[in-house]
């Protein structure tokens, strides 16, 4: 019995940290228990496993240099930056602005409310990335107008948590920047390649609400006269916006020879900001140049546009890294909210104890698993997870499919954090080994990492949902009727066929890997017939500078020859290993 426990010590240690979690036993509080337990057990069964357990005393000396890894890597520094940009931009209340303005602009057409919230979520998504302040404030404010107006309760309910949990996958997604750390892959290369995938679920959300509202036209009305409150005017809004092109394009053809490429840049900036000016001018001084819903279109939608374009336009065109993005957002979320008049020392306080909250638990989550892991490794888990990986049937799709039920499943249970750290570090060096592009595996996994936001009945995007949602009957403020509430089923009903889309998503990124792999230029898809499946090597000093489940920087096995394991060759590239490389075993000297 003791010589079995010592040979499976690996799937013993995993499971047992699958059932801490279940039980509630905080993220980062099991990983190092666990990883300290089975490093005690380990060193007392190393006589009986046959060779397979590399643990002993001095083993524990390596684990400073670890937390030191962890705290020292760059990677992770546009986590506080992003979250810091995106409380205060939620504190500020663009989110009020955005879903009243768009909803005025959408409201006349059949389910123009529905579009409004998809079209804002998007929108909240690529500016604040953080899904419980998309989620209650467009709860807060669209649910109550939804159902004043005839929405069906569920399907209200279902848009709104979909259109929340956009955050992650749509750049500068949080999920986004741990899985390029895990995956050890560039944050801007993980941004690009998400871009057309988030972009893409957006517009399967709308195309579900269009088919419903020809299916079902009275679960959701359009917006009635009497409550358009900025009138109509779509046609000036059109014009206006033909007139900033021309500026746009005036401008181009003017500043070409001076700046070359970078005059399209410079030349659409020139074109947004006069229509931005004239607006503000015509508001101001009440010139009526313009209707009033295109007034409030361009000042409402022109500065969260300007803000998505400082961030991610900066990164993907190589001017700033990712951390330097997150604080240049920072810094223009702050400017926002004061040019609104919204900034104050209880913002600025909220929300760098929010950002302080957020960035310590990921901080200790990933000190838990360096614990873990250097357990892990030295009773051969690493080894026994690839095996078990590159050994399924089918090859690159066999291997998607089988890690994608995976993450469904335990993401019943999990929240992306615990999947990031814990599972993704697993998977990569499988995926790495099958010649699978990793920032494709990462986007497809942070596709897939959203339904632990939509499954009924832990979902954290219902949750918040019914947080604000109301649970007994109240009296509208403005028909002065009497509302019936929305009950629990109904959230969880209505969150179901958008779970259903977000699997379809799942299955596109797999059958269409040209959505992501645009990100280095040229599309690369699955052939079967051209994969190699090799024996994983069992020496070579990992090179680990991340967080997660990685190796100790530079450590190898006892007495393990080092084999020269080199990294798959993608697209005749040649990479870098991952940061998290789990087919590199941990150095114990």
């Amino acid at each position: 019995m003791i010589e079995f426990i010592a040979v499976n010590m690996a799937p013993i240690m995993f499971a047992s940290l699958i059932i801490f979690l279940l039980i509630g036993y905080p993220v980062a509080f099991a990983l190092a228990a666990n990883g300290l337990l089975f490093f005690w057990i380990g060193v007392e069964l190393a006589p009986y496993s046959g060779g397979s357990i590399h643990l002993s005393w001095p083993l524990l000396n390596a684990l400073p240099d670890r937390f030191w890894g962890v705290m020292s890597n760059d990677t992770l520094l546009a986590i506080p930056f992003f979250t810091f940009m995106g409380i205060v931009l939620e504190r500020s209340g663009m989110a009020e602005d955005l879903l009243d303005t768009v909803g005025q602009l959408f409201g006349p057409i059949r389910g123009g409310l529905a579009y409004a919230v998809i079209f804002v979520g998007a929108l909240l998504a690529a500016t604040t990335g953080v899904v419980a302040a998309s989620v209650i404030a467009m709860g807060l404010i669209s649910l109550p107008i939804m159902l004043r107006y005839g929405y069906d309760r569920s399907l209200a309910s279902g848009v709104i948590a979909a259109s929340g949990t956009l955050a992650q996958i749509i750049p500068p997604s949080l999920v986004l920047i741990v899985l390029a750390d895990q995956l050890g892959r560039s944050v801007g290369d993980m941004y690009a390649g998400a871009l057309i995938p988030g972009l893409v679920l957006t517009g399967i959300y709308m195309l579900y609400v269009l088919i419903m509202s020809i299916v079902r036209p009275n679960s959701m009305p359009a917006l009635p006269k009497e409550a358009r409150s900025l009138g109509s005017g779509v046609t000036s809004l059109f014009i206006a916006l033909l007139v900033g092109g021309g500026v746009a394009y005036a401008a181009h053809v003017y500043l070409t020879p001076i700046y070359g490429e970078n005059a399209d840049i410079l030349g659409a900036t020139v074109g947004v900001a006069f229509i931005y000016v004239v607006a503000v001018i015509d508001k101001t001084l009440k010139l009526n140049l313009m209707s009033r819903l295109a007034q409030q279109v361009i000042i409402v939608l022109i500065p969260p546009l300007a803000l998505i374009f400082l961030v991610l336009g900066t990164i993907f065109l190589g001017i700033a890294t990712p951390t330097e993005g997150g604080a240049m957002g920072a810094t223009g979320a702050l400017v926002m909210a004061a040019a609104k008049g919204r900034l104050n020392m209880d913002v600025v306080r909220s929300a760098l104890a929010s950002t302080t909250r957020l960035s310590s638990f990921v901080l200790f989550i990933l000190i838990g698993s360096r614990v873990f892991s250097l357990t892990f490794y030295g009773v051969n888990g690493h080894v026994w997870v690839e095996h078990l990986l590159v050994s399924l049937p089918g090859g690159q799709v066999g291997f998607l499919i089988a890690v994608n039920l995976l993450v469904f499943v335990l993401a019943f249970f999990l929240d992306f954090f615990e999947l990031a750290f814990i599972i993704v570090p697993l998977l990569a060096p499988a995926a790495d080994k099958l010649g699978i592009d990793l920032i494709w595996f990462g986007v497809l996994l942070g596709v897939n990492m959203q339904t632990s936001f939509m499954h009924p009945p832990f979902g954290f995007a219902l949750f918040y949902l019914r947080s604000v949602a109301a649970k007994v009957p109240y009296l509208d403020k403005v028909t002065g009727k009497k509302t019936a509430p929305v009950t629990t089923g109904q959230i969880y009903w209505g969150a179901v066929p958008f779970v259903g889309i977000q699997i379809l998503m799942v299955s596109l990124t797999i059958m269409f890997p040209q959505m992501v792999m645009h990100y280095k230029g040229a599309g690369a898809g699955i052939d079967p017939n051209t994969i190699k499946i090799e024996v994983p090597g069992f020496g070579a000093p990992g090179q680990d500078n991340g967080g997660g489940l990685g190796l100790p920087g530079g450590l190898q096995l006892p007495g393990a020859n080092p084999l020269d394991n080199k990294p798959a060759d993608q697209g005749g590239e040649k990479k870098n290993p991952p940061a998290n490389d789990l087919s590199q075993p941990p150095s114990f000297n």
